[in-house]
C-alpha cells in the first residue's frame, strides 16, 4: 500500500512540475526533485529514468548530493517570480497583488543561499 502511495505522489509531483515549466510561480525543479524522491521508494525504473534524464537529472543528482542549485536554475527561478509578481501587480487586486511578491521574497531568499553545483 506505501509503495502505491508513494508511486502516486511521484506521478502527482512529476505532473506538478510539467506544469510548472508554463506556469510563472509553480516551480518545476522542486517537484521533479520530490517525484524522484517518491519514485526511489516505488519504483526504480522510473527513479533511474529520472536521474538519467538529459534535463532533469544533474539537478536532481546535485540535490541529493550537495543540496545545490545551479545557477541557472536560480535565475530561472527568479525570472518566473518577476513575471509573477508583474501579472500580480498588472492584474489582481490589492491586497491579493502583493502574495506573489511575499512568495517571492520567501522563496528566493532561499534559493539563492542554496549552494551551486
Amino acid at each position: 500500500m506505501k509503495r502505491h502511495l508513494y508511486l502516486v505522489a511521484g506521478w502527482l509531483s512529476l505532473g506538478l512540475g510539467a506544469i510548472g515549466a508554463v506556469l510563472p510561480l509553480l516551480p518545476t525543479v522542486p517537484f521533479v526533485i520530490l517525484a524522484a524522491f517518491c519514485f526511489a521508494r516505488s519504483s526504480p525504473r522510473l527513479e533511474a529514468w529520472l536521474l538519467t534524464h538529459r534535463t532533469f537529472g544533474p539537478h536532481i543528482v546535485a540535490w541529493r548530493d550537495h543540496g545545490a542549485i545551479s545557477r541557472k536554475a536560480k535565475v530561472a527561478a527568479s525570472l518566473a517570480f518577476v513575471a509573477s509578481i508583474v501579472l500580480a501587480l498588472a492584474f489582481a487586486p490589492w491586497p491579493w497583488a502583493m502574495a506573489p511578491v511575499v512568495a517571492a521574497v520567501v522563496t528566493g531568499s532561499w534559493i539563492w543561499t542554496r549552494p551551486e553545483r
